[in-house]
């Protein structure tokens, strides 16, 4: 597989599990809670076949009785939970590389994320890349319903043909998102979805960052 970056002038990219090492994290501050339900916990492999958007819906899967304890409170107890470790994550391996090598080939760059907008910008700035981005757009709850509204708004505010532009995320939702923005997009594995699942949605799958550009 050949990805020829030279169609594009501006790359987007996904935050967390593309960007950022967090899908282990996303593991452990969940299995707390699950073992705190007596509901059954979950390996890195088994979270990456059942986590998906809405997150609603994952939750779920995982057991969780919402007529017993609302989907906000617990929604809202994980990305508190989250947030106390969050300073335990760092970058994947490759991503100040391919940073730098897109915006020493010309590519403008911005981030587009189901990270609450505030958090999204105080994490990249402390990981050093912000400065990386044009623009870097989050959602303005906790709760990652899906991230296609603010998505057609980074559209409209970059003023940069749709062709032009290239999404790159670890999810099947950044795949929908890609097709629901009529953008290309390339789908990296080992962040929260398994590559049989990234498969299934028809878009170039790498194995890792580095390989986008080899």
């Amino acid at each position: 597989m050949i990805i020829d970056l030279s169609k594009y002038t501006h790359i987007v990219w996904d935050w967390n599990g593309t960007l950022l090492d967090d899908a282990w994290l996303c593991v452990d501050v969940m299995n707390g809670m699950l073992q705190e339900r007596n509901l059954p916990l979950k390996t890195l492999e088994q979270y990456r076949e059942v986590f998906d958007f809405p997150v609603r819906d994952y939750y779920v899967k995982l057991g969780f009785d919402f007529e017993k304890e609302p989907f906000d409170v617990v929604g809202m107890e994980f990305i508190n939970r989250y947030n106390q470790r969050q300073h335990e994550t760092i970058l994947q391996p490759e991503a100040l590389e391919i940073l730098s090598w897109m915006a020493s080939h010309g590519l403008r760059q911005s981030i587009l994320s189901a990270r609450e907008q505030n958090e999204l910008l105080e994490e990249s700035r402390i990981l050093g890349v912000a400065g990386f981005f044009d623009r870097i757009y989050g959602l303005d709850d906790h709760y990652a319903h899906g991230k296609i509204d603010v998505g057609q708004k980074l559209i409209r505010d970059l003023a940069v043909p749709i062709q032009k532009m290239l999404f790159i995320g670890d999810t099947r939702h950044d795949a929908e998102v890609a097709i629901e923005l009529d953008m290309d997009c390339i789908l990296v594995q080992d962040g929260h979805h398994s590559l049989e699942r990234l498969m299934e949605m028809g878009f170039p799958v790498v194995p890792s960052l580095k390989s986008i550009i080899e």
